[in-house]
This record gives C-alpha cells, structure tokens and sequence, in this order.
C-alpha cells in the first residue's frame, strides 16, 4: 500500500525545491513559472525509527521501509481549468493521487518572483481550490448529460443518480468542494467514477524563511485558519533548509537540525502528516531474512493487514500472532516475548494498532 502525494501550489512558490530534497529526484527548479512541464516521480523511503531498532534487535539480513510516492506537478494559475498554462495536463496529474500537498508561499523575498505580484496566502489558495472546483464542474456538468438522456427510460435509480448529481452541481457552482458535499457512501456511488480533484484530502506545506521555520508567522498562521475549516494539516518547512540537509549523510543531518534547533526535517514532518491526514498506520513483520514495514488504514482487521503483503494471506487467514513493538524492543526477541507470554493470538476481528509487530498464518 503506497501512498501518492501530489505537490501542487502556484509557480514559484517552492514545490520542485521541496520535491528535489525529499526524492533527491533532481526535478528542474528555475525562478520562472512552467519550470516542470511533465509530473516528476519520486519513491521515498519512510523513515521509521521503530523500523531501524527492530532489524537492530532481530539482525534480519535486509530492512525494507514502507515508501511514499511523491508528484511534483507544475504550477497552477488562475484559469488553469480553461487549459491556461498548460491547466488540463497539470490537473490529469492530480486526479491520480491519494493526497494534495499544497504547497503555499510563506516567505517575502524580492529576488523570487511571485505569479500574481505579492505574497498573500488566503489569496493563494483560492487560487488552486476554485481551479479544482471549476474543473470538477466541469467533469459533472459532462456527467449530468449523460444522466438526463439515461434518465429518459424513466429506471428509478437512474432517476435517483440524477437527482444526486444535479446536487452536486449547484454545490460545485456555489463555489464550495467535492468533499463537502453531504452524501452518503450509497448516493456516491453516482459521481465516484468522476475522481473529482476537489474531493481529495489536503494538507497544506508552508514554506517559509530560516528565520520562521520554528515561530512560524502571520502567513502561516492565514494557512491555518484555512485548513480549520476541514479539520487538515499543516507543515512548516523552509525549501531553503531541506535543499542543504538533502546533500549531507545521515549524521551530518541530525547535527544539522540540532544546530537549527529544528526537531526533524521535513520529510518526516510531511509524511507523518500525510499518514495522519488520510488515517493510516504502519505495521512490522520481522525475521532472519528481512524486517519490513507496512502501511495499512487505521481501523484495519488482521485480514485486511495481511492482504496488503499478499491477497492469499487474507483469503486463507488463520489468525495473526501479535505483539507491540514497545513490548518486542523492551523484551529483546521473539523468543522472549513468547516466554513471557506476551504474544498474543488474534483473529479475524483484531484491529491492527500502529507499531505492532505481526506473524500471519493462513492456509493456502
């Protein structure tokens, strides 16, 4: 289960930059608009620090981290959804992520050039949100079409399908998103093929000055009260910071954020964000061979979890032998968890909690 990110915003407001330190993917990042013309993809390893003891403990041959996928997508402007600035490619790319990373230009600086003149956050954003509103209305207008000439046979659920979508559309019209619309998981099923851009969550990246990155400051303070409205979450970072921590190794790093006084950097910063945004949780299977983390819903049953490793796993799912990770670290080894009788033996209703440490058993 790989989560996709996509990091949209205005031009110049430190999408690539922030792209290049997390993926170290080498996207273009120039002081002008339509720098990134194609989407750059990145696979980012997630940094688990429970992952890294584990293998430590265990002595596992191979660790291999859960992993984020990161979409840096160029620059939107104001009538992106009527193609300008090359809109309608840009918006296809966002269709195709789990999550929006707005990113969202924090800092005042008269060498980088901002798109619309001046920096002002609340403006900025609405900016991107009433692109993907438009563009989304314009998916469900095309999806209203097709409804009123089915709806013609006079089927009761065609009918009830239609009246959803009309819904919808003044909801759209009205300026407000997708993903405010008050429908139940039966009646979405009538626009859910649809992917609309303006129901998907957001979490919003402020990029401000070294001198901001821990005090934050009245922009970000803007973004925040935007992101109250629909409960989202917001990262400080400074593009400017993660560009020189992405070139030194991992020692060098951590004196780095300490010199900084910055707790960690941003990529970590992002994703636990990101995992809180859309309600995931990881889980660990360990061995001689490898310790592994996996990325599984919050709320997820055992089964569920052991498909995410292999679909026969939860078709054949006997039960699942489970300890936390705290227990596993403060024990020492599987062999001491067991001793202690400290593994437990769940079945088919076990609802998976962050950090547990699972053996699944099932039949093929």
């Amino acid at each position: 289960m790989s989560l996709r990110c996509g990091i949209v915003g205005l031009p110049n407001v430190g999408k690539s930059t922030l792209f290049n330190a997390l993926s170290d993917a080498g996207a273009d990042s120039a002081n002008f608009p339509f720098c990134t013309i194609d989407p750059n993809i990145g696979v980012v390893p997630v940094p688990d620090e429970r992952l890294d003891r584990l293998y430590d403990i265990v002595g596992s041959d191979e660790k291999i981290p859960t992993s984020v996928e990161f979409v840096d997508i160029a620059g939107l402007v104001k009538g992106a959804s009527e193609g300008k600035g090359k809109g309608n490619a840009f918006l296809s790319h966002i269709r195709e992520v789990d999550l929006i990373v707005h990113v969202v230009r924090c800092f005042d600086d008269e060498n980088v050039v901002h798109v619309e003149g001046d920096v002002n956050p609340t403006r900025d954003v609405h900016i991107i949100e009433d692109e993907l509103i438009l563009k989304d209305l314009e998916s469900v207008e095309k999806r209203l079409e097709s409804l009123q000439k089915e709806a013609k046979s006079g089927e009761k659920e065609t009918l009830k399908k239609l009246e959803i979508v009309e819904q919808l559309q003044e909801h759209l019209a009205n300026g407000n998103a997708a993903r405010t619309f008050d429908a139940d998981e039966e009646e979405q099923k009538a626009y859910r093929e649809l992917f609309l851009l303006s129901d998907k969550p957001v979490l919003y990246a402020c990029n401000v000055s070294e001198d901001d990155i821990n005090s934050g400051n009245e922009w970000v303070e803007e973004v925040q009260q935007i992101a109250d409205r629909f409960d989202d979450e917001v990262v400080t970072f400074c593009a400017k910071i993660e560009e020189e921590i992405a070139e030194l190794e991992e020692e060098e790093k951590q004196a780095f954020l300490e010199e900084m006084d910055v707790e960690s950097g941003g990529l970590q910063r992002l994703i636990r964000a990101a995992y809180k945004e859309l309600g995931l949780i990881t889980y660990f299977t360990t061995g001689p061979k490898e310790t592994r983390a996996w990325t599984v819903r919050r709320g997820a049953k055992a089964p569920e979890a052991a498909g995410v490793i292999h679909s026969d796993f939860e078709h054949g799912f006997i039960r699942a032998e489970t300890v936390s990770f705290e227990t596993y670290e403060e024990l020492g080894s599987e062999k001491a968890v067991k001793n202690a009788g400290e593994m437990r033996q769940e079945g088919k209703d076990y609802v998976v909690q962050d950090g547990d440490v699972m053996l699944f058993r099932f039949n093929v």
